[in-house]
């Protein structure tokens, strides 16, 4: 698996917009194959930054997820892109496991309990 912290600010004012934007690109990729999370959430502190954690089965998930057609109604990368202030950051991430994780293997993703 692979995760991506992605950190994008809006223009001033817009983190509101912003937001629901990537949260209707997630309404798309629900259950969309590959995508395990697509989690949207604002910086409480500074509402025009929002963050997106992704976490995918591999990189080719991923690709075909931002290859793949936007259904009629839905928003694209430009409608994103457009209410940024600056370039989004990416952050890759190496998945190591937690709450809400499908094992993949048969084994859990949970690390082995301290004794």
């Amino acid at each position: 698996m692979i995760g991506r912290l992605m950190t994008m600010t809006a223009y001033p004012g817009k983190g509101g917009e912003l937001a629901a934007v990537l949260l209707k690109v997630a309404e798309r990729l629900d259950g969309f194959p590959g995508c395990e999370i697509y989690l949207i959430s604002q910086e409480a502190a500074n509402p025009d930054t929002v963050n997106v954690i992704e976490v995918w089965q591999d990189e080719n998930s991923a690709q075909a997820a931002l290859a793949a057609p936007v259904d009629a109604g839905s928003p694209d990368p430009a409608d994103v892109l457009a209410l940024l202030s600056s370039p989004p950051h990416r952050t890759d991430l190496a998945v190591l496991g937690g709450v809400g994780l499908p094992a993949t293997d048969g084994r859990s993703l949970r690390p082995p309990p301290q004794e």
